[in-house]
């Protein structure tokens, strides 16, 4: 469920916070590590980039989770700020039929 009081913690944040730092690793070290540029782990830290899949099948391997946590991430956050303000109302069925 998506929380509706807060916008979901990037995915970048949680990379830093819950991986990069407890393991004692740079993302100069991670990127060299997955093989990519470090300006893809930086720009994704920064929250300035979103998490492809192919980015999220690197992560899980090198991270020791699964795709699906990195893209869950990432789509909560995006639904969360895609939410439109005013809900559109349901539709109802026609009768008469």
């Amino acid at each position: 469920m998506i929380p509706e009081n807060r916008i979901p913690t990037h995915p970048g944040n949680i990379l830093l916070e819950e991986f990069l730092v407890p393991l004692g690793l740079t993302q100069v070290e991670f990127a060299q590590h997955l093989g990519i540029p470090v300006q893809r782990i930086n720009e994704i830290v920064r929250g300035k980039r979103g998490v492809t899949s192919a980015t999220a099948w690197l992560f899980s391997e090198a991270l020791e989770t699964t795709p699906e946590f990195w893209l869950n991430l990432q789509m909560n956050r995006d639904l969360a700020l895609s939410r439109p303000e005013k809900p559109t109302k349901p539709l109802q069925a026609v009768s008469g039929w």
